[in-house]
């Protein structure tokens, strides 16, 4: 629809019905100044007709005595009758004329009388002086013809120039307020298309002039400049939008923004991933309807909590609480949004992934509870066998005491390497701890600790066999830590090895050529795939029905921290299930040049 069926030429406005009012009421005005002029010019033309009417009766009776005087009777009336002849003649407007003696008495008369009065017909009588007397009077009865053809002509010509006047002036009223009202429409217009937020909008105007066109001009500026502000803020909003889009999109916790109304506005790449939904099915949906693939409505009794809190106490202390969604364990904050004039305009979520510190928090709760019953058993035998010993020494032979010594011994190790898993873990795990090495041949080590686990592994008849390959190159090692990460995988080997057993143990060099390779295999109940990849991991047990042995967790995680963190090697595991397992590490071939450099670039505090 083009602009100007849209703009109507009718459509007043206040002004214009003010000027259509004035109108209204001057022409009444004009209308009863218009009879007021034609009653009082008629008036007019009714007097100064009758003044001319008595002037020509005077003229009529002074002509008639001075015509007469001095003639004999007989003569007087042809004079008379022979002079109202011409004045009858002469003037249509006379109707008769009756000459009167003193007694009032007609003695010559001219003309007819009409029967039916009219309403302009009119009597005057003049007296006839002589020598100072009257000498009688005379009547002239006028028609009034003229008169009237005189006032309707005098009426008919101020009726013609009040109904001109009146006309112009309605013509000027509509043209100029069919003007202004175009032009205030036209200018309506604009405004409306600027308030619906159309800057630069402009009107095309014509035939405008003075103030009008200055105010069209002006608008049209103004216009123009609300376009050129309107652009720049939209581009620095957009710059600003964009840049906050980025901050929030690379965030690494899950952030949902919600309105009032519990509907998602804006969630960011981290949120999506987290909730697994699809960005573009996310957005405007409730938040309350969203479940995860149990069925559940994880945020619904939370969001009712939030919104059944006291905003002042929300904003002091948000809402926190903790979501689990697909096997995955989420710390949740939930705040109020707020504006600079502190309207409320709804809220955010913030997910932060806590799965690995819940399985941290676990495993923790875990250890603690096996290292308590680990160090409560022998505990309690070693109290048991002392109690006994101290109440009732002398009831028992020596093959007796030597038994509960031995058993008694056997407990003190067991409690003796917990401690000292424990020590270690507390000790090696420290980020700053470094320990002191050297240059050593491996081979004495391996066989060293071999030598020493075999009073273990002889308890179940198990035998150790060393394959070392020959002039293997020194390591820059420390040995009581490669000691005990030996022994912690021997004394795994064994504990895991059925009774009768074998257990190898290698030292070689690694495809690579540039690491020492040690490893010690054994052929017991093995371990399931799915747990290969965290059994380095600290506080973590294998739990099944053929992994029965108790134990910290911690030294397979020692093995790693000794290896990785403290010699720059590396681990590994491999394993089937009840056919045996492999566990070894790998140590970097350093030369000297090497070592200097690798101390130059660090500072070693030395490990107590």
């Amino acid at each position: 629809m083009s602009e100007k069926s849209k703009i109507s030429l009718f459509n007043m406005n206040n002004q214009s019905k003010t000027i259509i009012i004035f109108w209204f009421l001057s022409s009444l005005l004009i209308f009863f100044t218009a009879l007021v002029v034609i009653d009082k010019t008629q008036q007019k033309i009714y007097e100064s007709y009758r003044n001319f009417g008595l002037m020509l009766t005077r003229t009529l009776a002074a002509e008639s005595i001075n015509i007469i005087s001095g003639l004999p009777q007989e003569e007087k009336q042809i004079k008379l009758e022979n002079y109202t002849q011409r004045i009858l003649k002469d003037n249509n407007d006379i109707e008769y004329i009756d000459y009167k003696n003193n007694e009032s008495q007609v003695y010559f008369s001219i003309g007819e009388k009409t029967k039916a009065e009219t309403k302009n017909a009119f009597l005057i009588n003049v007296p006839m002086y002589f020598n100072g007397k009257i000498a009688g009077s005379v009547d002239v009865g006028f028609t009034g013809k003229s008169m009237s053809s005189v006032a309707k002509a005098a009426r008919n010509s101020i009726i013609t120039i009040f109904t001109i006047m009146w006309f112009l002036s309605l013509i000027a009223v509509l043209i100029n307020t069919l003007v202004i009202t175009r032009q205030i429409s036209l200018l309506s217009y604009g405004v409306k298309k600027i308030a619906s937020g159309e800057f630069g909008y402009k009107l095309q105007p014509k035939d405008l002039w003075g103030e009008i066109k200055l105010l069209f001009d002006e608008f049209n500026s103004m216009s123009a400049k609300l376009r050129q502000y309107e652009e720049k803020n939209i581009d620095e909003l957009t710059y600003e939008k964009n840049k906050l889009e980025s901050v929030l999109m690379s965030i690494a916790n899950g952030v949902i923004v919600c309105d009032n109304f519990d509907n998602v506005i804006i969630a960011n790449n981290s949120a999506v991933s987290m909730l697994n939904v699809n960005y573009n099915d996310f957005i405007r949906t409730n938040i309350n309807s969203y479940c995860d693939s149990d069925g559940n409505l994880p945020f619904e009794e939370h969001i009712k909590q939030f919104k059944d809190t006291p905003l002042d106490e929300i904003e002091k202390e948000p809402l926190a609480f903790q979501v689990n969604l697909e096997g995955r364990v989420f710390k949740a904050l939930m705040s109020p949004i707020f504006t600079a004039s502190q309207e409320y305009l709804g809220y955010i979520v913030v997910l932060h992934d806590i799965t690995k510190e819940a399985e941290i928090d676990k495993l923790k709760s875990n250890f603690i509870s096996n290292v308590s019953h680990e160090l409560r058993t022998p505990v309690t035998v070693l109290r048991s066998y002392i109690d006994t010993l101290c109440n009732f020494n002398s009831d028992f032979d020596e093959k007796t005491k030597q038994e509960f010594l031995q058993i008694m011994n056997q407990e003190a190790k067991r409690l003796n390497n917990m401690v000292n898993d424990i020590l270690d873990f507390s000790r090696l795990d420290s980020p700053n701890v470094k320990i002191e090495k050297e240059f050593l041949d491996i081979k004495p080590i391996l066989e060293n600790t071999v030598n020493s686990m075999k009073v273990i592994a002889q308890e179940k008849n198990i035998t150790f066999t060393i394959i070392v390959e020959p002039d293997l190159p020194k390591v820059y090692i420390n040995q009581d830590s490669i000691e005990r990460v030996l022994k912690n995988l021997l004394s795994n080997a064994v504990k895991y090895s059925k009774d009768g057993g074998k257990v190898k143990v290698r030292a070689e060099l690694d495809r690579s050529g540039k690491n020492i390779e040690c490893s010690v295999e054994d052929f017991g109940v093995g371990i399931p795939k799915e747990h290969l990849d965290k059994i380095f991991d600290r506080f973590y047990r294998v739990e099944t029905q053929t992994h029965t042995v108790k134990g910290t967790g911690l030294g397979l995680h020692l093995v790693k921290v000794a290896i990785e963190k403290h010699h720059n090697g590396e681990v590994f595991a491999q394993s089937e299930l009840n056919i045996g397992s492999k566990f070894g590490f790998r140590l970097p071939i350093l030369s000297e040049k090497n070592v200097v450099d690798m101390q130059n670039i660090s500072e070693d505090v030395p490990l107590v």
